[in-house]
């Protein structure tokens, strides 16, 4: 038909909260690069600087990523001194993972620079704006977890 107009839909929410969890995870890789560490490595130390002493399972959970892939990520932080390995005295089978102080420094080293980044994300917004977003952001997650 002549003269008609087809409206794009926007693009789905899915595809929108990918997008921005791919240009996040690139600026952190370019954030911590100096340090030798990755995004996905910094995201590990950031769950255990909140909940120390996890299990591979709980830290690949909270961290979002595998089990198959915790266990490289654990040995590099490791061998970096960025965390240790303990027993768990209540199962002695099962290994806890604990933060460094080297951690903690390296954490401490990139808290400014992680947060101006965050701030940056969402500058154009509202405090208020910002809130509603973390909260919406919350609610889905969990939704679907």
């Amino acid at each position: 038909m002549a003269g008609t107009q087809t409206t794009k839909a926007p693009p789905s929410l899915l595809y929108m909260v990918k997008q921005v969890e791919l240009v996040v995870r690139s600026r952190l890789d370019e954030l911590v690069k100096p340090s030798g560490i990755t995004a996905l490595q910094y995201t590990a130390l950031t769950v255990l600087e909140r909940h120390d002493g996890l299990s591979a399972a709980q830290l690949a959970r909270d961290s979002f990523v595998t089990a198959q892939s915790i266990a490289d990520l654990v040995r590099s932080l490791e061998n970096r001194g960025l965390i240790r390995r303990e027993r768990n005295p209540r199962n002695r089978r099962e290994l806890l993972i604990l933060l460094t102080q080297e951690g903690r420094e390296l954490l401490d080293l990139y808290a400014g620079p992680v947060r101006e980044l965050e701030e940056r994300m969402v500058r154009d917004l509202t405090a208020h704006q910002a809130e509603q977003l973390r909260a919406a952001l919350s609610k889905a997650w969990q939704a679907l977890s």
